[in-house]
């Protein structure tokens, strides 16, 4: 077969879609020797993408991500290489693209929170995205030959949302890396005063993150322990500094007793290198994840790969993905975060539990066995 795909988000600088992409590229690669691929790529990671056999060929393809011109130019182009599939990996397809394809619809976050406060724009702005984006989204589903989703929960949200027949959806979860070797080079650690115990985070600071009830809950610990440090690492931008503008004003509001200036201990890191990241994962008390929605939620299986005990959200597919590898808590219920944590740090023996169990997980989940199961719908 000549199959098309639409890689450009390719790579970990489009965060986890574009790990998603890099990986499934990575390991199709490794174990098809039969169909034919078309690698379509922008101009930004053109060359970061360098095929490893000969089945695969990358063309460049540089229309912005959802703009005019995907919609508009892209469609002509795919039908230039007379392709009998493509798989488009995120829910853009565009409107005029009319042969067979499959999309990837990793959560529907946006079908559940709809609100301006995840967005720069401009409410009259952002109207006219939410319409565009229905329209997108609901088409791309219609006409696929196939959907993929990340979890059992995302496929409920497809169903639920864009009104398609449950058999049309398939379910082909992600994969997680092995963490590289221990890391001795923690320079992160003094450069930013981060201490022996600390509640690790690692991801956006979009609102169905819910890092304010954090905060509140982390608030909540410091009399029991005034060490502890919350350490949220993600790349800074107009989310997290809103976020850092809340927590300032809650410092200056009536302090708990014995929890003053609490926010001397929150460190926001910025982005940090993957070398820094490992050094973060391999020295936390524990991970938090106190998420509202995800389509698989990936964080948390990469803090189970460097043995870090998890504590998250029961909510949305994280008891899915995470199974009883974690201790879960009402992301919804500060004082309910606050008392997960506290049991849990002061538990060594459940910790240890919870190490290992993460451990078992992550043999559910596996970069290769994606890529096969997902080569297994390209034949549909």
């Amino acid at each position: 077969m000549r199959i098309g795909i639409d890689t450009r988000l390719y790579g970990t600088k489009h965060a986890g879609l574009g790990r998603y992409i890099q990986e499934l590229i990575k390991n199709l690669e490794l174990s098809d020797q039969t169909n034919e691929y078309f690698i379509f790529l922008a101009a930004n990671n053109f060359d970061d993408y360098q095929p490893q056999n000969s089945r695969f060929k990358k063309i460049r393809a540089d229309y912005k991500v959802y703009g005019l011109f995907e919609q508009l130019l892209f469609p002509f182009q795919l039908y230039k290489y007379n392709l009998q599939l493509v798989h488009f990996p995120h829910f853009n397809v565009p409107l005029l693209y009319a042969k067979k394809y499959i999309v990837t619809i990793h959560d529907l976050i946006i079908s559940h929170y709809p609100s301006s406060r995840a967005t720069t724009l401009s409410p009259a702005l952002y109207r006219i995205k939410i319409f565009f984006y229905n329209l997108i989204v609901s088409s791309a589903a219609r006409r696929a030959k196939k959907i993929i989703a990340v979890s059992k929960f995302t496929k409920n949200d497809i169903v639920r949302f864009l009104k398609v027949n449950s058999d049309k959806v398939a379910v082909v979860y992600e994969g997680v890396d092995l963490p590289p070797e221990n890391n001795s080079d923690c320079k992160i650690l003094a450069d930013m005063a981060i201490g022996s115990q600390y509640l690790l985070y690692v991801g956006a600071a979009y609102p169905h993150k819910n890092l304010e009830k954090l905060i509140e809950a982390f608030r909540l610990l410091k009399n029991d322990f005034p060490l502890l440090q919350l350490v949220l690492a993600g790349k800074n931008n107009f989310f997290y500094e809103r976020l850092k503008k809340w927590t300032k004003s809650e410092d200056q509001t009536e302090s708990i007793e014995g929890a003053e200036n609490f926010t001397e201990n929150i460190i926001f890191t910025g982005y940090v290198s993957d070398n820094d990241l490992a050094c973060l994962y391999q020295h936390a008390s524990l991970y938090i994840f106190p998420s509202l929605l995800e389509g698989f939620g990936l964080p948390p299986l990469e803090a189970q790969s460097y043995g870090l005990p998890v504590v998250s959200a029961n909510s949305s597919c994280l008891p899915e993905v995470l199974g009883e590898s974690a201790t879960y808590f009402d992301p919804n219920n500060v004082m309910d975060i606050a008392e997960k944590i506290k049991t849990t740090l002061n538990d060594e023996e459940l910790r240890q539990k919870l190490a290992a169990a993460g451990k078992d997980n992550l043999k559910k989940y596996s970069w290769a066995k994606m890529a096969e199961e997902i080569k297994a719908l390209y034949k549909l």
